[in-house]
């Protein structure tokens, strides 16, 4: 049976998310990097504000180690699934639902998104940036298209100076950017080429509704 989870202010539930530990072993052609306790709880709060969290049928695509798919289940979604390619990921977001206590109100499923068929009210997305690798570019396009398959409403992050593409490419897709929340994305040395211990990108993340 699933646990009801009551969190009434936003700090409690950063501090429950900061509990999520990080990739273990981040895969560069995966372009991973774990997205800031604050960032997640700020878009999994305003989504709980706007209604597309409680009681709704949420899906976390390119889940990583389930920060927003285990955000969701103690935001109260009726049901939550994590997608990720990653076993890796997926096993330190199992480890993690299970301490919190909330096992039975997410699942988490290892396949490449385009192999994912399910539905959902509401996709939580951070995709690759596609910034590292010339092969990757694209792979936002892909989360983009295969979120607006699954539901009516997503949340997606991008690099904020590729807005105009984005809304663009959501629009040829029926959607329509109803909110838009900018921030400033630390992303700390994790890889042999990264030169700085820390840089800061400029990302939004844009709420998409299908159009009727």
């Amino acid at each position: 049976m699933s646990k009801k989870i009551t969190i009434t202010k936003k700090r409690h539930l950063e501090m429950m998310l900061q509990q999520i530990p990080p990739h273990r072993s981040p895969k560069v052609h995966l372009e991973q990097y774990t997205t800031p306790s604050n960032i997640a709880s700020d878009i999994l709060w305003n989504a709980y504000a706007l209604g597309d969290i409680e009681d709704k049928k949420v899906v976390d695509l390119g889940c990583g180690t389930g920060i927003f798919a285990i955000g969701a289940a103690l935001l109260g979604a009726s049901e939550v699934t994590g997608v990720d390619i990653d076993p890796d990921a997926l096993e330190t977001a199992k480890i993690q639902a299970s301490k919190m206590g909330i096992e039975d109100n997410v699942k988490f499923i290892s396949k490449d998104i385009q192999e994912f068929t399910g539905n959902a009210d509401t996709v939580i997305q951070n995709p690759p940036f596609g910034a590292q690798k010339a092969k990757r570019k694209e792979a936002d396009r892909i989360f983009m298209t295969k979120a607006m398959e699954i539901a009516p409403v997503v949340y997606s992050f991008h690099i904020r100076e590729t807005e105009s593409f984005v809304e663009k490419f959501f629009n040829k897709l029926d959607g329509c950017i109803t909110h838009k929340f900018c921030y400033s994305f630390p992303i700390p040395r994790t890889y042999h080429f990264h030169e700085k211990e820390k840089i800061n990108i400029d990302v939004i993340v844009v709420r998409i509704q299908k159009k009727v």
